[in-house]
């Protein structure tokens, strides 16, 4: 992510999701490549996400489940410790599905601007609705991390820039539309759940970067609300 020099904004960089990011194990880098066969203090609850034997002891098929998932998610040491991160990442996992078809039944987005790209900052989720009518989403983002928040309230799209760099951390932000200073909706190539989280920006995956850049033009209405956990 970055900002736009042009227009005199400072970037807040990339932006998923979660706890914040404390590692239980002091691994050596050695020992992060291996399978752990400490039980995390969230064994149980990270069994039964996984679909392994809930028995609350680490096996050696626990860990190696646990690591997979953690590789695929950027979840570092990813020696497969059930511990803090790896479940917040699951329980955020959990409670957006739960959302369905219906991510803005607390009326907090408004319903009175016609087409807005809508941010749930709690759930990591965005959708984009004209009026009460649910057009795209909800999908997973990659919000600002501790200290790098994506900030909160009501904005409109002010710039677009389908094949933009950022400036301060040389990164593409491909299908970037800028809603707030530097921070902007953009594909990121890393998964929306690796924490801590983006610089400021919403990350998005490709698909539905491209989706956002083809329904919002500029002076769109963007709202974001709520809190990341972990800030």
């Amino acid at each position: 992510m970055g900002d736009v020099r042009r227009r005199g904004a400072v970037a807040l960089g990339l932006t998923a999701l979660v706890a914040p990011l404390t590692l239980a194990l002091g691994a050596t880098p050695a020992a992060a490549a291996s399978c752990t066969t400490q039980t995390g203090p969230y064994q149980k609850q990270v069994e039964k996400f996984l679909g392994r034997p809930v028995d609350g002891k680490q096996s050696a098929a626990d860990c190696k489940a646990i690591k997979a998932f953690q590789t695929k998610h950027g979840i570092t040491p990813n020696i497969g410790y059930a511990g803090s991160v790896t479940w917040g990442v699951m329980d955020l996992m959990t409670k957006q599905k739960a959302v369905g078809k219906n991510p803005n039944k607390d009326g907090k987005c408004p319903v009175n601007k016609g087409r807005i790209a809508c941010v749930n900052l709690t759930l990591q989720l965005s959708w984009i609705q004209d009026g009460k009518k649910l057009v795209y989403g909800p999908v997973p983002v990659r919000t600002g991390r501790d200290g790098d928040e994506t900030r909160t309230g009501l904005k409109k799209i002010y710039w677009r820039n389908i094949d933009h760099v950022s400036s301060i951390y040389d990164v593409p932000m491909p299908y970037a539309q800028f809603f707030d200073g530097g921070q902007a909706f953009h594909q990121a190539n890393v998964s929306m759940w690796n924490p801590p989280g983006s610089r400021g920006c919403v990350n998005m995956t490709k698909t539905d970067a491209q989706k956002y850049w083809s329904m919002l033009k500029k002076g769109d209405d963007v709202f974001v609300y709520g809190r990341k956990p972990g800030t």
